[in-house]
């Protein structure tokens, strides 16, 4: 049996109704933008693994400091204990972060980041003494799968089936252009009659809804609403943060900073799990007390592993090379060219890009569902192309890795061309 067939027998995939879906395929080895199959089919990687791949599959900086670390300290548990990598990393982040955050509590991928940061909002009003039990996301927001985090996302079929037995979330419209007012709006009605501890949002670009995108200028009001009525804001950076939006971090556009950021996904490069949820030191003072029940009762195993402090190290670095900030300028030099080129398209809706981003949206007489006929046609065109796309519904975008070559791109996107002479 092939590794496609062998995989039948144990192996449950995410996202996947396996009665219907198609086999998955069986991918042995990559490098760079490229990834292989075991019938050694080349394909171009155009979403970066889900996000978290920039700096390409195999990168011997990030392999290399990982085989250094390993050699050195694998692991050790972060209760009680601490080491260099952790330390050495928290530092490296402060010199990036938004100037207010100061402190950094690390978990393991970015629905525990947004975990973390939603409980500390609850527990920070719960320990002065005040009963705020309300969290605000965007519509169509997306921020995990753990419970807090589902609970703030507004995608209903990956939520539906646990109706009831969440925090309680209250929404507002993203503030996308022409519709600011309405989102401003909602927010002040939604703080006057609900006791509101937090604010989530995905800062400019709201990835799973279909990389849908909204001003800086916007978010700046929706977080002066809360700060003047005291209510915490969370930056959840898991996707757009390290540089997918052009600038280190999405929040690096506002004038406005959050009083949380969670990051994840391209933190290691694509490597080992890791998360990162930062506060300001005013949040931290909140449960600094000679009360033990003031802690922050929340840890996971692999809290702060050296090894993965070991390639974000390696990763930031990667990031801050001259060379990789020109890949990133490169890129959405690329994409706005191919925006102004098929944006005319008859079968073209919209399009739009911020840094390494590139989305569009094919026309349809009816709304696409998410995982519905159109966007399998799609996928399995892309797939059948040597493309790795994942459409969301009738939304195609492409976010491919930093170092992605011109050549490769130009075939992206002839072929995203290309599909839409077939839907």
């Amino acid at each position: 049996m092939n590794l496609t067939e062998r995989d039948q027998n144990h192996l449950w995939h995410p996202y996947t109704q396996h009665k219907t879906a198609a086999l998955p395929i069986a991918i042995k080895r990559g490098e760079g933008a490229l990834l292989w199959d075991e019938n050694n089919k080349e394909y171009i990687d155009a979403i970066a693994s889900w996000w978290v791949n920039p700096y390409g599959h195999s990168n011997k900086v990030i392999a290399d400091a990982i085989y250094k670390q390993l050699t050195t300290l694998e692991h050790v548990l972060f209760g009680g204990f601490t080491h260099e990598p952790a330390v050495i990393l928290a530092e490296r982040l402060m010199e990036i972060l938004p100037k207010n955050q100061q402190k950094i509590f690390f978990s393991d991928n970015g629905s525990t980041a947004v975990e973390v940061a939603i409980k500390v909002a609850l527990q920070y009003f719960f320990n002065k003494g005040e009963k705020k039990t309300t969290i605000i996301a965007f519509e169509n927001a997306f921020h995990g799968d753990t419970f807090a985090a589902m609970a703030a996302s507004g995608i209903s079929f990956y939520t539906q089936a646990f109706q009831g037995m969440f925090i309680d979330v209250v929404r507002i419209p993203v503030p996308i252009k022409g519709h600011e007012k309405e989102s401003f709006d909602t927010l002040h009605e939604v703080i006057k009659n609900h006791n509101c501890a937090g604010f989530i949002f995905e800062p400019l670009v709201q990835g799973a809804a279909g990389m849908v995108m909204y001003e800086p200028e916007s978010l700046d009001e929706l977080i002066k609403i809360c700060q003047e009525n005291n209510v915490l804001t969370i930056a959840d950076e898991v996707m757009t943060g390290f540089g997918k939006t052009g600038k280190t971090f999405a929040m690096d556009y506002l004038t406005e900073k959050p009083d949380m950021m969670c990051l994840s996904k391209a933190l290691t490069g694509g490597t080992i799990p890791m998360a990162i949820t930062t506060f300001t030191s005013a949040i931290f003072d909140a449960f600094y007390d000679e009360d033990i029940n003031k802690a922050l009762f929340h840890g996971h195993t692999f809290t702060a592993n050296p090894t993965g402090c070991a390639a974000a190290l390696a990763s930031l670095t990667l990031l801050q090379t001259q060379e990789m900030q020109d890949n990133i300028a490169r890129v959405n030099k690329s994409h706005l060219a191919f925006q102004k080129h098929i944006e005319s398209n008859l079968k073209v809706t919209t399009t739009r890009v911020l840094g390494v981003i590139f989305a569009l949206e094919i026309k349809t007489e009816s709304s696409a569902s998410y995982y519905g006929t159109l966007r399998n046609k799609l996928y399995d065109f892309f797939i059948e192309n040597g493309i790795i796309l994942r459409p969301v519904g009738n939304i195609v975008y492409i976010l491919p890795p930093y170092i992605i070559t011109d050549e490769q791109l130009q075939k992206v996107y002839k072929v995203v061309e290309k599909v839409l002479e077939i839907v």
